[in-house]
């Protein structure tokens, strides 16, 4: 029975029975952040864009634990290129793990990492589907709603998604809400919200309008973890 925590803004760990995860753990310089980079252990790390407030501490737990690196290959190879090891892959692919699969799912966003000239480019965003102990968990990354989450609901059993609902750079608590109905989760976890005053918004409104559903909605304050 997997066991996820929530780190704040959009990172989690995901804790198997002998596999940790974590996802676009962003801790130094999140005003919501409880836990420090070194606090984290972590076998793999996934990150679905360039970011700052995604790719965030990857780079040092990464390297700090051994753990491997998965993103999409651009930014995969900027991890290597910053001494980490990386596993590259793209969207619609899949992966067997030792600890289960990941695939990456379209997300409409952007990627960038911070260079000498700016923002530099840092290939497609992702969503992730990572099955692990015989769970399915989706991180949406950084995305608008987009219809094919229908399909992603269709062609895979969620037993929890985890979802933006900030609005501004991604969807909002109503989008976000319409994508339970298209991905029809077990669970719905909000997440990229209320870290700065441009994502604003209140993810109980969330939970209440997923309830109204008749799904299972939980919201989780950073450190605070759920099995499922």
């Amino acid at each position: 029975m997997p066991k996820i925590t929530y780190l704040g803004h959009s990172g989690f760990v995901i804790e198997g029975r002998e596999t940790s995860l974590v996802i676009d753990p962003f801790l130094e310089g999140n005003p919501l952040a409880v836990a420090e980079p070194s606090d984290i252990k972590a076998d793999y790390v996934l990150v679905t864009h360039g970011h700052p407030d995604h790719l965030g501490d990857s780079i040092a737990i990464a390297k700090a634990n051994g753990a491997t690196v998965i993103a999409p290959f651009e930014l995969a190879t900027y991890c290597e290129g910053k001494g980490a090891k990386a596993h590259p892959m793209h969207i619609g692919g899949g992966y067997d793990f030792p600890f289960g699969r990941v695939k990456l799912t379209i997300a409409h966003h952007g990627s960038a990492v911070p260079g000498d000239s700016g923002m530099e480019y840092a290939g497609s965003p992702c969503g992730f589907l990572v099955e692990i102990d015989g769970k399915n968990i989706y991180h949406a990354g950084d995305t608008g709603l987009f219809l094919d989450m229908k399909l992603i609901g269709e062609l895979t059993e969620i037993d929890a998604a985890l979802l933006p609902v900030g609005g501004n750079f991604t969807m909002d608590v109503d989008d976000a809400v319409r994508a339970v109905e298209f991905l029809r989760p077990k669970l719905a976890v909000p997440m990229h919200y209320n870290t700065f005053d441009v994502i604003k918004a209140d993810p109980d409104d969330f939970r209440k309008k997923v309830e109204a559903l008749k799904r299972k909605a939980a919201v989780l304050k950073a450190g605070e973890s759920i099995e499922i």
